[in-house]
C-alpha cells in the first residue's frame, strides 16, 4: 500500500508499515513542519492514503471539504509505540483493500471505515 506518514505518526508504525513491505513516505523525514493542508495536498499528489494521528484532518475532510484519496486516522494514544505498529499493520493487512477514497479510525479494538469523504 502507498502511504504517507503525517509527523503525528510514531516513527516505529513507520518502520513496521515499510518492514512489512508497503511504501511509505514521512513527513518528518521529507518535509517537517508543513502545515496540515500541505500535507494532504501531497499524499494526493504522490497518490498516498494519508496515515496520521492528528484529528485535525477530520475536519479538513468533512467539514472543508477537501479532496483526499483516504485518511487514515491513528487513535491510540497512551499505548507503546511498538503495540501501535502492531494494532496498525493488522489493521492494514486486514482492511486495506477497504480504505481507498475512505476516512478510516483505527482505535483498540476497532477500525471504522467512513466512505464519501
Amino acid at each position: 500500500m502507498n502511504l504517507l506518514a503525517d509527523e503525528s505518526v510514531d516513527a516505529p508504525v513507520v518502520a513496521r508499515l515499510r518492514a512489512e513491505g508497503h511504501s511509505v513516505e514521512y513527513v518528518a523525514e521529507i518535509s517537517p513542519g508543513i502545515t496540515d493542508e500541505s500535507v494532504l495536498a501531497l499524499a494526493n499528489e504522490r497518490g498516498a492514503l494519508l496515515a496520521t494521528a492528528d484529528k485535525d484532518f477530520g475536519e479538513l475532510v468533512f467539514r472543508l471539504r477537501k479532496v483526499t484519496l483516504g485518511v487514515v486516522l491513528i487513535r491510540l494514544a497512551g499505548l507503546a509505540p511498538v503495540h501501535k505498529a502492531d494494532i496498525v499493520a493488522g489493521a492494514l493487512q486486514t482492511h486495506g483493500q477497504e480504505m481507498p477514497r475512505a476516512f478510516s479510525v483505527i482505535s483498540p479494538g476497532m477500525v471504522r471505515i467512513r466512505r464519501g469523504s
